[in-house]
């Protein structure tokens, strides 16, 4: 009983144990439930809250986009701007590398100069010496010379004394002969009185009635003399007037045709333009001839000359220099030789283009230089070679009209006024130079006639000088073709170059400033300092004897010597 009350006990447990488990997995499987509720829940509250966190993140990761994208293109900007910083400051870097070459440059040249001018000082200082010691001895074998005129002068003091005493008695002899003499005098006019029945008042009365009407011619002469001095002074001072009038009223037009504006970068440009102490501009103006101005005026320079030629190339030679930015005097003077080639260039491209614009074939090479040089020739103001051109058209109008041979005719026309082109460099009218002219280059007989008579078309030969004759009188007669003052102005500051260069040892003469100042450059090894002096002073005396200026010339002389060698 007791083992099956065991059993039962144990399967009354094992059936309460199965039943509390079963209950157990009951509950266990409502509070799983109940857990499961919640944690979903839970989740969809968390699920729900870390949308709305996913979303807040989504905006501020879209907010951090955007501000990584701005400063990306911040960064990519400021980049841009450190290389443009850099590239303008390799620029600069670049160009403060040239000016210090430029700088080194001019100080080498500079030291070389010295070194030059040392070597001269030395030269110089050793000649001197030389002519002192020279002098030295001259002046001994002077004092020797007056000791030697002293003693002579003592002798001959000796034979003065005895000279003077034979002379005082002569003289006392000669003061009895006078008073004698007087004497007889009276004697004399006491009988002329008797013979001539007047009394000695009616004969001065007489004599200085004859002495009245010979001073009264004499003084009639004086007033006349004297007019005509104080009519010349007044005609000479009333024509200096009226040129000062004319050339302080004619400045547009001057400035117009004697004045050139070349533009420079910078101001600091004219420091370097006019150099250390001057140096370049003083050999930019004795290489070209022209008057470089430097003043006030922002980022200009002007160049004055009357000389077109020479003011066409000294712009050209600035301009190079200015580009080139090494401004020294070996430079300009390469720079010169260049722009004068340059030139000759230009100037038969001119010529050509006159050539074909008048219709004129068959030109020699020398006649279309010649024409060129007319491009800077003005004639009372009008440009020489457009007055050609047009004398050459007018010449063929009138030719066709005529039944003449039209081409022949603008060839006359336009041959008229070679001789301009070189006039002012030989002697001769420009008739007399062109017929020369056309001769040597083997124009027709045609040609040469119009040459010959275009200002006296009655003694021509052919009708083609009437032609020429009347067309040139038609270009020149048209409403401002000419002014008569520029032409006057022109001639005198050639004629001031022309009386420079007659001098010997003189080398090249500008008139500039308008003609208030002529520079000469004379040969340094013809012409020594004291005789640059004297030269000064002769060439100012022949111009205040052969001209008449307004105001004052004032005449500069420069002599300058080089030392050159190379080194191989």
């Amino acid at each position: 009983m007791t083992v099956m009350s065991v059993i039962l006990a144990l399967l009354v447990g094992l059936a309460g144990l199965f039943a509390g488990q079963a209950r157990g997995r009951q509950r266990r499987a409502e509070a799983d439930n109940r857990l499961e509720r919640e944690a979903q829940a839970e989740a969809e509250r968390i699920r729900a809250q870390a949308d709305t966190e996913v979303r807040g993140l989504r905006e501020q990761a879209e907010q951090v986009r955007q501000q990584a994208d701005q400063a990306r293109q911040d960064a990519t900007r400021r980049l841009q701007e450190a290389d443009e910083r850099e590239r303008q400051i390799a620029l600069q870097l670049e160009a403060q590398r040239e000016q210090i070459a430029a700088l080194r440059r001019d100080f080498e040249d500079e030291r070389a100069q010295a070194k030059q001018d040392a070597a001269r000082e030395r030269e110089s200082l050793s000649a001197d010496r030389q002519e002192t010691r020279r002098e030295r001895d001259e002046l001994k074998r002077e004092i020797e010379r007056l000791n030697r005129r002293a003693e002579q002068l003592d002798a001959r003091g000796d034979k003065l004394d005895a000279l003077e005493e034979r002379l005082e008695s002569r003289l006392r002899a000669l003061s009895d002969q006078e008073t004698s003499l007087a004497d007889r005098e009276r004697q004399v006019e006491l009988r002329l009185y008797e013979v001539a029945n007047l009394t000695p008042q009616a004969a001065r009365e007489q004599i200085l009635g004859r002495l009245d009407a010979e001073l009264e011619e004499e003084k009639a002469i004086r007033v006349k003399a004297m007019t005509e001095r104080a009519t010349a002074d007044a005609r000479r001072t009333a024509r200096e007037v009226v040129a000062q009038a004319i050339q302080r009223s004619a400045s547009e037009t001057s400035a117009q045709l004697s004045v050139s504006v070349v533009p420079i970068p910078n101001d600091a440009m004219k420091g370097r333009l006019i150099g250390r102490e001057g140096r370049n501009i003083r050999a930019f103006e004795a290489l070209t001839g022209v008057d470089l101005i430097i003043d006030d005026t922002p980022e200009a320079v002007i160049l004055s000359s009357f000389n077109p030629i020479r003011r066409e190339v000294a712009r050209h030679v600035l301009e190079a220099l200015v580009a080139d930015g090494r401004i020294h005097p070996t430079r300009i003077e390469e720079m010169v030789h260049k722009a004068q080639d340059e030139m000759k260039t230009f100037i038969h491209a001119q010529g050509e283009e006159a050539a074909i614009e008048a219709g004129v074939v068959g030109l020699k090479p020398g006649l279309v230089q010649l024409l060129g040089r007319m491009y800077f020739r003005t004639s009372y103001g009008q440009n020489v070679l457009k007055h050609s051109v047009q004398v050459a058209h007018l010449t063929g109008i009138m030719a066709d009209e005529l039944g003449l041979d039209a081409g022949m005719a603008r060839r006359a026309g336009l041959m008229h006024d070679v001789g301009k082109s070189i006039d002012r460099e030989i002697e001769g009218t420009h008739v007399e130079i062109g017929i020369n002219l056309a001769r040597r280059f083997g124009e027709p007989v045609e040609v040469i006639d119009a040459i010959a008579h275009h200002h006296d078309p009655e003694n021509g030969e052919t009708l083609y000088s009437v032609l020429v004759a009347a067309a040139d009188a038609i270009s020149a007669a048209r409403p401002g073709a000419r002014r008569e003052e520029l032409e006057a102005y022109v001639r005198r500051l050639e004629q001031l170059e022309q009386i420079a260069v007659a001098f010997p040892g003189v080398q090249q003469a500008y008139a500039i400033q308008a003609g208030r100042e002529v520079r000469v450059i004379v040969q340094p090894e013809k012409v020594s300092d004291a005789q640059a002096t004297l030269l000064a002073r002769e060439i100012a005396g022949r111009v205040e004897q052969d001209m008449e200026y307004p105001g004052q010339v004032q005449v500069t002389v420069v002599r300058e010597s080089r030392a050159v060698e190379v080194a191989r």
